[in-house]
């Protein structure tokens, strides 16, 4: 998936109740979660251990999610839960009747970077899965994610600066969509 090395591909179909099943959700989300996803695969881990990438300070690896859809909308909560309940960074592929979109969170670490938290998601419209814009950029895990954000961001995430982080666009950004 994605033109990823074979390196990479782990291929395990993820039950949908391991999801919600030990988790206080509302209803709403429970039927988003039964209704709307018809099946989910762990496709790829991208990892010091899977390619030649040096390690990140901040990534330690990002798992590859495909989320067959029953419907070609997706409830954002849905992924909040299941990035919630996973301490990695998580590039999330939807696909709905042969066509395809690419979703991925600005995460951070919180409280001891025991725990993550998604401030927005960014995402590709609806194409075939050739036409995703995604390509592994970077040396090191880091900067493989930060490419990924902005790759899927694109003109919403593009720096000011040579030197600008992500997390300083990303906050600029916030900044100016309440302006």
């Amino acid at each position: 998936m994605l033109g990823l090395p074979k390196t990479t591909e782990f291929n395990k179909r993820l039950p949908k109740q391991k999801f919600y099943d030990n988790l206080t959700i509302t209803p709403a989300l429970k039927k988003s979660f039964t209704e709307d996803i018809r099946l989910i695969y762990w496709r790829n881990k991208i990892a010091v251990s899977t390619m030649n990438l040096a390690p990140g300070n901040k990534v330690t690896e990002i798992k590859v999610f495909e989320i067959r859809l029953n419907s070609p909308t997706v409830n954002e909560a849905v992924l909040r839960l299941i990035d919630k309940e996973i301490p990695y960074h998580i590039l999330f592929v939807l696909e709905y009747d042969k066509k395809y979109q690419a979703w991925i969170g600005y995460k951070e670490a919180t409280a001891g970077a025991a725990a993550f938290k998604v401030s927005k998601y960014y995402h590709t419209d609806w194409m075939s899965e050739s036409k995703l814009p995604l390509k592994v950029e970077g040396l090191n895990m880091d900067s493989v994610y930060e490419s990924f954000v902005r790759q899927l961001a694109g003109e919403a995430l593009q720096p000011d600066s040579t030197d600008e982080t992500l997390t300083e666009t990303v906050r600029r950004s916030e900044q100016r969509e309440k302006a």
